[in-house]
């Protein structure tokens, strides 16, 4: 190849560079129920209670908190489409429905916390089968198959040390969600999630009706 032919080629590929990579980019990608504003104030004071255990657990903000049906992890930006349509085809006979707070509880058990919950109480039985249509619908995409059955539950915060954790278990079992109303569920989202040194920043890139 003379020195002129390789010229040509390195500079054909940096002006084609941005084209490629915007081709090649990934976004952190999963799929939700959105919340309405009366539940994530119930969520908020349900913080504030548990938080008068002084235990060592990061909590999540209101704001920042979904119903998440199926979390994708990185996928190409080009298949949100297909993603859609995917989704759609598989929850086109499902009709919108009404969903409550529930319980409150931990993973994996109540010896060794690691994640504050609360649970759906109304609903739950659809969020269950929402959530088993759309793996259905994405295996074929390539999906991970989830390793464990499906728990409607909206996350609090995660344990992050030994400190409280008593008085944190105390207070779980006597506590439950009282004023959050009905959710109605008429659609479900396609979320970007963009990590940041300040917490994550969610962008809803697809609105699927129910």
């Amino acid at each position: 190849m003379g020195t002129a032919h390789r010229f040509i080629c390195h500079q054909l590929f940096w002006w084609a560079l941005p084209t490629l990579l915007i081709m090649s980019q990934q976004i952190r990608t999963f799929i939700a129920i959105p919340l309405s504003g009366q539940i994530k104030e119930e969520l908020s004071k349900l913080q504030e209670e548990l938080k008068k255990s002084e235990a060592q657990v990061k909590w999540v903000s209101p704001e920042g908190i979904h119903l998440t049906l199926k979390f994708l992890g990185n996928v190409d930006e080009e298949k949100i489409r297909e993603i859609e349509e995917a989704i759609a085809k598989k929850t086109k006979d499902c009709s919108p429905f009404l969903l409550s707070l529930g319980c409150l509880g931990v993973f994996p058990d109540f010896r060794r916390p690691r994640v504050v919950w609360v649970g759906v109480e109304e609903g739950a039985s659809k969020v269950k089968e929402l959530a088993k249509r759309i793996e259905k619908a994405l295996l074929p995409l390539g999906a991970k198959k989830e390793d464990r059955p499906f728990s409607s539950h909206l996350t609090l915060g995660r344990v992050k040390g030994t400190k409280g954790i008593e008085k944190l278990k105390e207070i779980l079992g006597c506590l439950k969600a009282k004023e959050s109303g009905s959710l109605k569920v008429d659609r479900i989202e396609i979320i970007k999630s963009q990590l940041t040194p300040k917490g994550a920043i969610y962008t809803t890139l697809r609105k699927i009706i129910l």
